[in-house]
């Protein structure tokens, strides 16, 4: 079937040459498109995007670009670092693109799907992911996408009934066509329903909505609507008619509809925007013939009339101003739609709020269609004569316009957001592909690993290795974990012989770390220690490193305990939320720590300095290390780095005075046990203390961001209450299973990908949905909290938004380590801490019979 594909599409291509011949000397920029078309760009054209992994968007005319800008909007902002490459079909969507789409990259005509020609010049950028918009699936095209393993989702798409009986009789093509989609974005259920027939699997077919709706670019300002209307010598008008994307045979009833709204309305206005440019000759000759004064757009823009003399009609024969044009329509007919090519997508109208009148071949655009028609915004027509009745009506009762008006802008307002859905869905689909992809590579030994960093941690993890080709490449992540070993060795040695000088600071410093890659909780451990040292009467600081902080320097002060000096952007998420926690505990950032406590004493008075994550850092002195243990990952998988998740070996913990455990409450059976013995078996003098996390409190979320500490609301205030969950976190359920577990009812859960940066919309969408479901309360983790804009922080929603706030509570050995921890604090200052409640250790239930 290929063959016979490729043979039609050759013989089709010579065929047309003489077309093409008379076209190129017809049509401005006809030749451009013919030599990019077969694969001849200018030069430095791809420059920008040719093997960078860029995004490839292929919308095939205008209607396609017009819907592609508002995704290309939602992609630059999803994945800012990644190129972006729009391709089009046509002149006019050529045109248009590059009028309205500025955040691309990189805009040419799409290869014609020849073989070879499309897979070279696929070959010859090599993008990261191919999207086209609504259904533009070429055979050839897709095949090199399979080939070079290049993931396909398709984005606003959109099916007719002339598609689906066309590409049923592909057969073979369309099995392989559809088999190398790995998403289906579709604009409504009938779409979904449609490519599901065509074999899309239903996993894969996702409903977004129509990014059409989303189009910002058709935007008009008042003072733009005055300078159209003076340039279109419109200003002086009883109403303006619009016809646009007009078809042979529409004009005639078009005219007469018109020539109805003269007999009330003397100086009513008619602009008619032919869908064929070529046909403006055409269009002009019936207007004159019926009697009309007529200019064009084009013969404005040379000549402009005087206002005393405007024309009866204007042609608008220009490419890309329609969607502009229609703001100054007050009844819009879209073509199309009188004749049996199936309408014209009313969007386009409807995003400036106008009266819209359709024929009723509207077979083309059926959901969008019904879903105006159902809510009386769109009049249909059978004929001429239906059509005058319409706009005639229209024009002599503007209350019934004004109701269209108001309920066109209602629709077009509640189905906004499709474009942020797909680029979310985007996301997720490339991180499970290149996932996917990379452990299949690994696996087979036959092809380089797509993402290096998703292998490596899935590898690392892994207690038991099968499989002859991942035996090798362990033995060899082996043998470089036995020479890492040894230079730790080493360099502890250089310190503990005295080779090394490490800085001493005039403060108490105690260390907080683990032993192993990945979070223990040391950033809740830290706000529980700092608090209590605190409350202790001592002037404790935290020194946080400052991991994924966009602030670079020596020191930076995230809070000086009173007032915070830095955004989450700046100071990174585990010191940003520490600060906001810890009132009278100035946080600082820095690579050196030495630097940052010598800051903290010079500027803070500092007297107990803790080092978040700082067991490693052998620089500087301690007066007490802090190891943590996750007993849920217990050391890891028992192996040191790059083998394992190990920074160090688990002998290195004999350095520890305080080992504690934390999440003891999710341990498995047998955890904490083999977690005891093997603290004992390495380190016989250090305290073991164990701790769990639980939720504090509620923090109602501007609280949260405006404020440094506050008490909130209690935990069990939530329970029994029906709320929605929001979170951007690498583990979901943990954070639903603990609204759960505290009474509250979750009716909605909204889950986003790892590390996401919300957007005002997408937390309207999400209240939204929880008013509509009757929420009580939306409910995010602080660490989705740093990511919530601020004009919504400011925003006062009728349904509260909390954030919930965890805390470590020591239980099991918490009275010995803290007494020590007095005790230690006394000697160096020579005087007693303060008071704080010690209450004896928490009866621990007895483990369960298991082992690891």
């Amino acid at each position: 079937m290929q063959l016979l594909y490729n043979i039609a599409a050759i013989l089709v291509a010579i065929l047309i040459i003489p077309v093409f011949m008379v076209r190129a000397m017809r049509e401005k920029g006809f030749v451009e498109r013919i030599k990019q078309s077969l694969g001849f760009f200018p030069p430095h054209a791809l420059d920008k995007v040719a093997n960078k992994d860029c995004i490839w968007v292929h919308a095939a005319s205008v209607g396609e670009i017009v819907a592609t800008s508002p995704l290309i909007k939602e992609f630059r902002r999803e994945f800012p670092k990644s190129p972006i490459l729009v391709s089009v079909v046509t002149t006019s969507g050529y045109e248009m693109a590059n009028r309205i789409i500025k955040d691309a990259d990189a805009i040419i005509y799409f290869p014609l799907d020849l073989p070879w020609l499309a897979g070279h010049v696929l070959k010859r950028i090599r993008p990261r992911v191919y999207l086209p918009v609504e259904t533009e699936l070429w055979p050839n095209f897709l095949k090199t996408c399979r080939e070079i393993h290049v993931p396909v989702m398709m984005v606003n798409g959109r099916i007719s009934d002339k598609s689906v009986k066309q590409y049923k009789h592909l057969h073979g093509i369309l099995r392989d066509m559809i088999g190398t989609v790995k998403q289906f974005a579709m604009q409504s259920p009938i779409d979904a329903d449609y490519i599901k027939r065509l074999g899309a699997p239903q996993e894969l077919v996702i409903i977004t909505g129509n990014t059409k709706f989303d189009q910002t670019y058709t935007d008009v300002s008042t003072e733009e609507k005055e300078e159209i209307l003076q340039a279109m010598c419109l200003k002086d008008n009883d109403g303006i008619f619009l016809a646009g994307s007009s078809h042979r045979g529409e004009e005639q009833p078009v005219l007469e509809a018109f020539r109805a709204v003269r007999e009330n309305h003397p100086r009513a206005r008619l602009v008619i925007a032919p869908r064929e440019l070529l046909r403006t000759t055409e269009v002009v000759h019936i207007c004159k013939k019926a009697g009309f004064d007529v200019a064009t757009r084009t013969e404005l823009q040379k000549a402009p009339r005087p206002a005393e003399n405007p024309p009866d009609i204007v042609i608008l024969d220009t490419i890309g101003e329609l969607g502009k044009v229609y703001s100054i329509g007050d009844v819009v007919y879209v073509g199309g739609s009188l004749v049996m090519h199936g309408g014209h997508n009313i969007l386009e109208p409807a995003a400036h709020g106008k009266a819209i009148i359709v024929g009723h071949h509207m077979f083309n655009f059926k959901d969008t269609y019904a879903l105006f028609k159902n809510r009386s915004a769109c009049l249909t027509v059978k004929n001429g004569r239906e059509l005058a009745e319409a706009v005639t009506k229209l024009f002599d009762d503007p209350a019934h316009r004004h109701r269209m008006e108001e309920e066109t802008r209602a629709i077009v307002q509640e189905n906004k957001g499709a474009s942020r859905k797909s680029a979310v869905i985007l996301r997720n689909m490339l991180e499970k592909y290149e996932r996917d992809a990379a452990n299949l590579h690994l696996v087979r030994s036959t092809q380089k690993i797509e993402n290096v960093k998703t292998y490596f941690i899935d590898l690392v993890h892994s207690k038991e290795v099968h499989g002859a080709g991942l035996h090798i490449v362990m033995a060899v992540l082996h043998v470089f974990s036995l020479i890492y070993a040894a230079l730790l060795n080493l360099k502890l040695a250089t310190y503990s012989i005295g080779l090394q000088k490490r800085k001493k600071l005039p403060c108490f410093v105690i260390s907080l770390g683990n032993v192993t890659v990945g979070g223990t909780g040391k950033t809740p451990t830290a706000q529980r220690l700092a608090s209590d040292i605190r409350d202790m009467g001592y002037r404790v600081v935290i020194l946080n490193r400052g991991y994924r902080a966009k602030w670079h320097g020596e020191v930076g002060v995230v809070s000086d305990g009173r007032q915070l000096h830095m955004e989450a952007s700046e100071a990174g998420d585990e010191a940003y939320m520490l600060a906001k926690h810890l009132p009278n505990v100035p946080v600082l950032i820095g690579a050196e720590r030495a630097v940052t406590g010598q800051y903290a004493i010079d500027h803070f008075g500092a007297e107990v300095a803790i080092l978040d994550d700082g067991y490693q850092h052998w620089q500087l002195e301690r007066d007490m290390d802090i190891l943590l243990v996750d007993a849920v990952n217990v050391f890891g998988n028992g192996y040191i780095l790059p083998r394992g998740t190990l920074r160090e070996p688990i002998s290195h913990i004999s350095r520890a005075d305080v080992c504690l455990l934390t999440k003891v409450d999710q341990a498995a059976a047998g955890s904490r046990t083999y977690i005891h013995d093997t603290l004992k078996k390495y380190n016989d003098h250090a305290a073991i203390v164990e701790s769990i996390h639980q939720p504090r409190c509620f923090l109602p979320l501007y609280e949260w961001c405006m404020n440094i500490g506050g008490d909130g609301i209690d935990v069990s205030a939530m329970a029994g209450k029906r709320v929605v969950a929001v979170s951007a976190i690498g583990n979901p359920a943990s954070f639903e299973q603990t609204l759960s577990d505290i009474g509250a009812s979750i009716i909605e859960s909204q889950r986003y990908p790892d590390h996401h940066d919300y957007t005002a919309q997408e937390m309207r969408d999400v209240l939204e949905q929880a008013e509509a479901k009757g929420a009580e309360a939306i409910v995010i983790t602080e660490k989705d909290a740093v990511k919530i804009p601020l004009d919504i922080v400011n925003e006062n929603w009728p349904i509260p938004v909390y954030v919930i706030c965890v805390e470590v509570t020591f239980q099991a050995g918490k009275k010995a380590f803290l007494a020590m921890l007095q005790t230690k604090l006394e000697e160096r200052f020579g005087r007693a801490p303060k008071p704080i409640p010690i209450e004896e250790d928490p009866v621990q239930p007895s483990e369960k019979e298991g082992t690891l």
